[in-house]
């Protein structure tokens, strides 16, 4: 298996082991440079004219170290994976593994938050005047609300709809609309909500990595897909939510196209496909990771049809109750600009962005990505080749977000369901406590002086 990673990590080849290794180390020195830069030039550029609208740049967020309740939780479940996590996975049965990952995620995740505090952390993060609970009582006609959404979306009357709710499509809303229908309305229902559900996106994952690559490198994977530096993000704003539904809608596709109940698995992926759109306009670049899927599988034109027809589903339900995609998305266009996005410069944010990323994915993954590079170079169709287009696809639609100019700040919550994908690259890794140990570090340190702002 190491022979199919990696060429240059053979075992006997201790010379060429140690120079990888020195790379590795590199390609991590050279994530955290990057950081450091954006630190710097965004804060001269804040202090001077006051256009990031960040105060911790290139993260939204503020100086503020403290402790909370899920600070002994956070360092416990850190210190478990680190020491326990590849064994473990190596050892565990499929299944078994699956829920075991699930488990210590949500455990990670949950201890992250509250690290903040049950209220900050937790109870009061979808309650903000930008986030989708302040409209709940809006939504009684849910069919007239659909129709009237996109009159609502421009800044201007004064019932325009608050930041998050103008800037994406209304299933997003309707998730926490239904939530509080069912009996699981507020603030902690809906945190409770994003974080069971986001914390499932790391199985979809492996299910796609396991199907389209190899089942070691999954289980190689697994432990840094447990201890996402980015976990906070996932826990505490509704993206983590969107990154499982994308992340399901991936693995379904996959198992489609290897031949795993083509037109069941087929007709799901679509379904969710569907959803994805209609949740977040910015998940339409997930395309670039379906084709990937699509390349990769055996039988790569037989679930189309059933793909297809499953994600039509959405979009005729939503254009049928008076809901027009491309109308939001346009309208979306102009209220960007007429916010901080039309004033925060992409001069700065379109390589800044990218250093924000290395909060997120960690310097694990900086060094991952470097040896996924060196495999897909070798152009063999190995099970690491297949990984490795996997992750350029979510690479790929990330950089495509990036370039689009709709994407200046905040990416550490709004590329979270491209993020996760880079993170299975940490597989090609050798020394896998080492570096699982500087992604714990690193989220400790994060959550532990910052207060972040999602």
């Amino acid at each position: 298996m190491t022979r199919d990673l990696l060429p240059e990590a053979r075992p006997g080849a201790r010379p060429d082991a140690r120079r990888s290794l020195r790379r590795d180390l590199f390609a991590a020195s050279a994530a955290a440079l990057l950081l450091a830069v954006a630190a710097l030039v965004g804060t001269a550029i804040e202090h001077r004219d006051g256009t990031l609208f960040v105060n911790w740049p290139p993260l939204l967020a503020d100086w503020g170290p403290h402790t909370g309740p899920g600070t002994p939780a956070a360092i416990a479940v850190a210190v478990a994976v680190v020491v326990y996590g590849p064994s473990v996975a190596a050892r565990l049965s499929w299944r078994g593994l699956l829920l075991a990952v699930w488990m210590a995620g949500t455990a990670w995740t949950w201890s992250l938050a509250l690290i903040d505090g049950w209220q900050r952390g937790v109870a009061r993060r979808l309650t903000t005047r930008y986030e989708y609970l302040q409209v709940i009582d809006r939504f009684q006609d849910i069919p007239e609300t659909l129709r009237d959404f996109t009159q609502h979306i421009l800044v201007g009357p004064p019932d325009h709809w608050p930041a998050h709710i103008a800037g994406h499509p209304p299933a997003a809303t309707l998730t926490f609309v239904y939530l509080d229908r069912v009996g699981l309305g507020g603030g902690a229902w809906a945190g409770v909500w994003c974080i069971t559900v986001g914390t499932t996106a790391a199985l979809g994952i492996l299910v796609t990595v396991r199907t389209l690559a190899d089942e070691k490198l999954a289980r190689r994977a697994a432990p840094f897909l447990v201890l996402v530096p980015g976990a906070v993000w996932m826990g505490t704003s509704a993206d983590g939510y969107f990154a499982a539904v994308a992340a399901w809608a991936v693995a379904l596709l996959a198992l489609a196209v290897t031949g795993h109940r083509p037109r069941w698995t087929g007709l799901a992926s679509g379904l969710l496909f569907g959803l994805t759109v209609y949740l977040s306009y910015g998940l339409t670049l997930f395309v670039v990771l379906a084709a990937a899927v699509l390349w990769l599988g055996s039988e790569r034109t037989r679930p189309i049809p059933f793909a297809l027809a499953g994600f039509a589903v959405v979009p005729v339900v939503f254009t049928a109750l008076g809901f027009y995609w491309w109308e939001g998305y346009d309208l979306l266009v102009t209220r960007y600009d007429q916010g901080a996005g039309g004033i925060r410069p992409q001069a700065y944010w379109v390589w800044a962005n990218l250093a924000c990323q290395v909060l997120v994915v960690g310097l694990a993954t900086a060094a991952g990505l470097r040896r996924t590079g060196v495999v897909l170079l070798c152009k063999e169709r190995t099970a690491a080749f297949r990984l490795g287009v996997l992750v350029l696809g979510a690479l790929v639609s990330m950089l495509v977000a990036d370039l689009s100019g709709m994407s200046k700040a905040e990416t550490e919550r709004i590329w979270l369901p491209f993020a996760l994908w880079l993170l299975p690259a940490c597989a090609f890794l050798t020394g896998a406590r080492a570096w699982l140990a500087a992604q714990a570090v690193l989220a400790l340190l994060v959550n532990h002086l910052l207060l972040t702002g999602w």
